[in-house]
């Protein structure tokens, strides 16, 4: 490990969009340099460039630039285009797709099964678990490196995958994982290549390089040893383009030509009329697979920032020495924040058999996947984690990740888990209060390194970490604040979805150095015309308390209650939608009304009127809604409105008029 003093002298000058901020998602997406943009803007405004598929002096321009970087790229990648093709594609997600929808169609054509057979390791991305849906459940899940070794070797057979199975196949993993940066065995490929076994030789190896190729140099010298299809993003590498990558073995690319589908610019010969048929360009590999015109501007970027890279970091070798040791000091860092309790303040998520994390380029990229815990075990929200370090320009990835293997295996979630969140709302990306479950967290927080990054932006994290999370003994009892459920993400209450509740805050006896960053008043907002609170609900107990009314919820039935105690107790929960009622009655009535009084009561009244609910009094006051003639009443919309005496106004009517 050794740290690149070089990138302190020009991170202020090649990177002045990161002045006073601290970027720490680099597997997101890594930042673009300077001179990039302006090398890109040069070429721009110094040539005239055309569509490649023309035949004019500015298309056959673009036609030679997107050879050239074509071949720049695969070199910059250690790839021979000797053995190896590059196709340009949108994304790896989208060099996945390509890969997958070729060996569908090649499954429909010659097996007799009518799919192809797919296997994936637990810490695969989404998009390199989606392909399984094409294989009609045909497919495997590796729930560990040994099971994957086990089965290569041939001591392991897999259900629904015979030992003499003709069936193609794909046998996908990522370099390294998206959520802990832990780096997988790049030597099962060759393992796979090698097996005599039948149904090991009709299956083809897939490599998910996306985060791989961030921070450290791709090894294609041995054309036998390499996958038969790798996908990747330069935008993950330069920060720009946005563009992606499939580099296919040459001598298995026979397999992409059973696609289907074509686009213009990849067919010679194509007929419309009386017959359909078409011929397919066969003069190299990209031809017949980049569908329509291709990006050429973007594919020119790319040009420019492999020339940018290679003169401000020299190698990808520099960059995976200087990443490791950041990230040596950003694991250590974590590892030791205690509370006050000596209890630890991060739970880091990495390989368990690994004795020495975060030392060896080899089996660890610059990524740190962690969850905050408080002084008595419980763990923060992932995304009040980011939220807070968002308010100190520090940005960091929080939730799901697309990682479900990864989520499931480090943080012991079982499917029914998984599926008892998606009952009560939780969704990927989306922050609600369902984010800790059964006292589980559903997500994490991800903290990942770039080439860019520096000493000055892990000191910062650290130092947040410690003054926000870490708790302070100087601090009195009893002038702690601490969140009970998670802030959504909602701009606004017109934008909220029905039921949603606000996050409630709460003083509680403890410390909680949180408080600094959250002045809040949690005095309730009570009108001397509200009806008396029932049941020992709060309301209005927000952050914001300028703002309208949009949610209620009780104190000890809320949704946070809820899922964390697993309680089948319903909770009374009123929607932005039913608060506005209870506004117009409060506007109206001007205090006690009398749908506030117990249902036999109301009943009992309305008899004495007449059974009608007062017709006279509704027809003399103009402020009470009227009925339209010819309308029948609309029913309650919820029993919540029943339990507040809400069901005797609907959409702007007394139900009894």
């Amino acid at each position: 490990m050794a740290y690149n003093q070089k990138v302190e002298a020009f991170r202020e000058e090649e990177y002045p969009m990161m002045r006073g901020k601290t970027y720490l998602d680099h597997a997101g997406t890594t930042i673009y340099a300077k001179s990039l943009i302006e090398k890109f803007s040069s070429e721009m405004v110094g040539n005239l460039f055309g569509n490649p598929h023309s035949a004019s002096a500015p298309a056959q321009l673009s036609g030679f630039v997107v050879d050239s970087v074509r071949e720049k790229a695969l070199r910059f990648l250690g790839a021979d285009p000797a053995h190896f093709d590059l196709v340009f594609t949108a994304n790896a997600t989208a060099a996945i797709k390509l890969v997958a929808e070729s060996f569908r169609d090649l499954a429909l054509e010659s097996s007799t099964s009518g799919s192809f057979w797919y296997g994936y390791h637990k810490d695969a991305h989404t998009s390199l678990v989606g392909p399984r849906e094409h294989t009609h459940g045909q497919h495997h899940c590796f729930t560990s490196d040994q099971e994957v070794e086990d089965w290569l070797l041939g001591h392991r057979s897999l259900p629904g995958r015979r030992d003499d199975d003709e069936k193609p196949g794909i046998f996908a993993f990522p370099g390294q994982s998206n959520m802990t940066g832990r780096r997988l065995p790049l030597s099962w490929s060759s393992k796979l290549r090698r097996s005599t076994r039948i149904s090991h030789q009709n299956t083809y190896s897939l490599l998910d390089a996306a985060g791989l190729a961030t921070t450290t140099q791709l090894d294609f010298s041995d054309p036998e040893a390499a996958p038969d299809f790798t996908v990747l993003s330069f935008y993950k590498i330069f920060g720009f383009p946005d563009l992606g990558a499939l580099i296919v073995r040459r001598k298995s690319a026979h397999i992409l030509t059973w696609r289907k589908y074509f686009g213009g610019g990849t067919v010679s010969s194509l007929t419309v009329l009386h017959e359909a048929s078409y011929h397919r360009k066969d003069a190299t590999i990209h031809d017949g697979l980049e569908d329509g015109t291709l990006p050429f501007h973007s594919i020119m970027a790319l040009g420019c920032a492999i020339d940018v890279h290679r003169d401000l970091y020299g190698s990808m070798e520099n960059i995976s020495k200087h990443t490791m040791l950041l990230t040596r000091r950003l694991y250590e860092g974590l590892s030791n924040l205690r509370h006050s309790n000596s209890r630890p303040v991060c739970e880091i998520y990495h390989d368990a058999t690994n004795g020495h994390p975060y030392t060896d380029a080899t089996t660890q990229g610059a990524t740190i996947a962690f969850n905050i815990l408080r002084p008595d075990g419980s763990y923060v929200s992932y995304s009040t984690v980011e939220q807070l370090a968002n308010r100190k320009d520090i940005y960091v990835r929080a939730g799901g990740l697309c990682n479900p293997g990864g989520i499931a295996s480090y943080l012991k979630v079982a499917p029914w888990h998984f599926k008892r969140a998606w009952s009560a709302g939780h969704r990927c990306s989306e922050s609600d209060n369902t984010e800790i479950i059964n006292g589980k967290p559903t997500g994490v927080v991800r903290a990942s390194l770039g080439a860019m990054s520096i000493l000055s932006d892990v000191d910062r994290f650290l130092a947040f970490m410690r003054d926000t999370f870490v708790d302070d003994p100087d601090v009195r009892p009893g002038e702690q604040t601490v969140i009970a459920t998670a802030p959504t993400r909602h701009k606004s209450p017109s934008s909220r979805s029905p039921g949603v509740v606000n996050p409630v805050v709460v003083n509680v006896p403890g410390n909680w150095p949180i408080r600094k960053l959250f002045p809040i008043n949690t005095k309730l907002k009570r009108d001397f015309r509200d009806p008396p609170l029932r049941r020992h609900e709060t309301r209005d107990c927000e952050m914001n308390l300028d703002r309208p009314r949009t949610s209620y919820s009780t104190s000890y039935h809320s949704p946070a209650h809820h899922l964390s105690t697993g309680s089948n107790d319903s909770a009374i929960v009123m929607s932005t939608m039913e608060g506005k009622y209870w506004d117009e009655i409060s506007r109206r009535g001007g205090g006690y009304d009398e749908s506030w009084l117990p249902k036999r009561e109301r009943r009992q009244s309305d008899e004495k009127d007449g059974g009608g609910g007062g017709g006279e009094k509704c027809k003399g006051d103009p402020s009470q809604p009227t009925e339209h003639k010819g309308k029948r009443p609309e029913k309650t919309l919820s029993k919540a409105k029943s339990f507040w005496g809400l069901n005797r106004v609907v959409k702007g009517r007394s139900k009894g008029c």
